[in-house]
């Protein structure tokens, strides 16, 4: 692999993988410039495996050769010395933002996951072709895809969808991308003229998994048009907003959240708030047991998760993998709150209570976790 050119960089992602979507969408949207390679380059195992920790995607490596994992960390990379133009100034929005970023992340797996791998007769050859094309070209290249797709297809249990809960599932994302749709009617992004990180957040699962593959993304076009729109919008360098008229190019006025943004909020609540209480009791028993040093990993793969919780929604029963980094991305919302005083707090908590979420204000882990040499670890 040739060395990167003078402020050019290079992403190994894929079109098909959830969270690089965050990454890519954000340096379409700077217009930073990028070549994307997939990890089926030798260059991966050259460049990137020894640096990033763990072997996932969104890798980022910068033209100085450093290497970045995780497609929220590649957005801090570049946002101080861009002006932190994807965080709004007011507290309100930067609520809403930090939250629609957690929610992206780990909030809308589960539909991800399902209406991925659970309908494979409309989505396999789809899915089969992307695969096999991330993998070098080799004689066991087909059986390898086959390897993969048999192994990735059972991540959707490890999210907690059965047979009994699965119509809960379907209809709770139907029900938000429908509520998301009315929001659009009225601004091109979450919060304006503009992307927020809540945005570069939410179009990981709605671009690489819900927006792209067969059936989901039919179910998208045809459910909620304005939806898929945005999609589109948030890869292209532009505003791309010919359908508004007058729109500004900042964030709304006054730090103000629109209603059909709440009330979609509200929808997402029912899933994302019991799983994050019975995953915040699981992992503070955890880390009494455990009692991880000071720099451990906090970090966990497919194969290191440590347990499993039961929820409920709407009646039915589900139990799902813990996954850690849905705190790490918990305490950005937590940190805003507890930065400023009275009547902010008061106001935010308020906020949080017309959406169904001001529990998250109350949901810590007795450890805090922070980052280093692309890893999130413990604190002590």
């Amino acid at each position: 692999m040739t060395p990167l050119d003078n402020g050019f960089y290079r992403l190994y992602a894929a079109p098909h993988s959830l969270y690089s979507g965050r990454a890519r969408a954000y340096l379409i949207k700077k217009k930073i410039p990028f070549e994307e390679l997939s990890i089926g380059h030798k260059s991966f195992s050259e460049e990137v495996i020894s640096k990033s920790k763990l072997h996932t995607i969104p890798v980022l490596v910068t033209p100085t050769g450093e290497v970045i994992r995780d497609g929220g960390a590649i957005i801090d990379h570049f946002e101080p010395t861009l002006g932190n133009r994807c965080s709004p100034t007011g507290y309100q929005q930067q609520i809403i933002s930090s939250l629609f970023e957690l929610i992206g992340s780990e909030g809308l797996r589960r539909p991800a996951m399902h209406f991925r791998w659970n309908f494979l007769d409309k989505n396999e050859d789809y899915l089969r072709y992307h695969f096999l094309h991330t993998l070098p070209d080799s004689d066991d290249r087909e059986l390898r895809t086959t390897e993969i797709m048999a192994r990735l297809s059972k991540v959707t249990a490890l999210r907690g969808v059965t047979e009994e809960n699965q119509t809960i599932v379907e209809t709770l994302y139907c029900e938000f991308i429908e509520a998301l749709n009315d929001h659009f009617k009225y601004t091109p992004y979450l919060l304006g003229g503009r992307p927020s990180r809540g945005d570069f957040g939410l179009i990981s699962p709605l671009f690489g998994h819900l927006g792209r593959d067969p059936y989901p993304a039919s179910l998208m076009v045809a459910r909620a048009p304005r939806v898929s729109r945005w999609v589109e919008r948030m890869n292209r360098p532009h505003q791309d907003a010919p359908e508004y008229f007058s729109v500004k190019t900042e964030y709304l006025d006054d730090d103000d959240i629109p209603e059909p943004l709440l009330e979609t909020l509200k929808i997402l609540s029912e899933d994302f708030i019991p799983e994050t209480r019975a995953s915040t009791q699981f992992m503070n028993n955890w880390l009494s047991r455990h009692k991880p040093k000071a720099g451990e990993p906090a970090s966990s793969d497919l194969t290191s998760l440590p347990g499993f919780i039961d929820f409920t929604v709407r009646d039915k029963l589900f139990r799902a993998a813990v996954v850690p980094y849905r705190h790490f991305l918990l305490q950005k919302i937590q940190q805003i709150y507890d930065k400023h005083e009275e009547p902010v707090r008061e106001n935010i908590e308020s906020l949080l209570e017309s959406c169904g979420m001001s529990e998250l204000l109350d949901l810590r882990l007795s450890r805090r976790m922070g980052r280093k040499d692309n890893l999130e670890t413990w604190l002590e």
